[in-house]
């Protein structure tokens, strides 16, 4: 299967081209840059060259991968408003990919994994697998609870992601791999192996919005004060 991955969720840009046949990804051609702003601009491009330098056209993908979260508001939105458009135009399924599993799956044959983004005030996006099974779904814990789970992971246990390092202490010294974005060549393989049908391609939020709708209009009066 030959698939295009396109990230944009955490502190890199990415869009490669892979084959992937039995489990092993073959990398064609690939962009990844460490962005934090500017995805929207670059992606695009990214993926023309990726393209360019694996010798295909669009058409010949045969299926798109792209992070749905967690992970930046925007881009997740950019990634998922080019995969979905791209797939349209190729008339090509496109599958959401955990940004969780995928830095789980980039940490290699561990048997032990916390996947872990550092989500700030407090807290981290985390998800636990133990022999290669997840302990549980993927979840917005305070610095606190995600110290206590990793602390009983052990010696051999790996970290991973942006919040790896602010648990070192916790862990009976596992070893750290503080990425800033799921390796292309995990994100190829959960491509292949996901269901068309169950992984969708929307956004995953694990804690709701800084952001709300505002009380009123623009220019509508305020509601009268309530007298005791």
């Amino acid at each position: 299967m030959r698939l295009m991955i396109i990230d944009t969720a955490l502190g890199l840009c990415t869009a490669g081209v892979f084959e992937v046949v039995d489990g092993e990804a073959r990398r064609l051609g690939l962009r990844s840059e460490p962005m934090v702003k500017g995805h929207s601009e670059r992606i695009a491009g990214f993926a023309r060259d990726a393209a360019a330098e694996a010798g295909v056209d669009f058409a010949d993908i045969d299926r798109i991968g792209v992070t749905v979260g967690p992970g930046s508001f925007t881009g997740l939105r950019v990634g998922l408003s080019f995969a979905q458009g791209l797939g349209a135009a190729l008339d090509r399924p496109v599958v959401g990919l955990s940004t969780l599993d995928a830095l789980a799956a980039s940490a290699g044959e561990a048997a032990t994994v916390a996947a872990l983004i550092d989500a700030r005030r407090g807290q981290v996006y985390a998800r636990f697998w133990r022999d290669g099974r997840a302990e549980g779904p993927a979840a917005a814990l305070t610095l606190e609870d995600a110290a206590a789970r990793t602390g009983t992971l052990g010696a051999d246990a790996v970290l991973v992601g942006s919040g790896a390092g602010l648990f070192a202490a916790a862990a009976a010294g596992p070893r750290l791999l503080a990425l800033d974005g799921p390796a292309p060549e995990a994100l190829a393989r959960l491509a292949a192996d996901a269901d068309p049908g169950l992984a969708r391609p929307r956004p995953l939020y694990l804690r709701a919005p800084d952001a709300v709708p505002p009380t009123r209009l623009p220019g509508q009066a305020r509601a009268p004060a309530k007298v005791p």
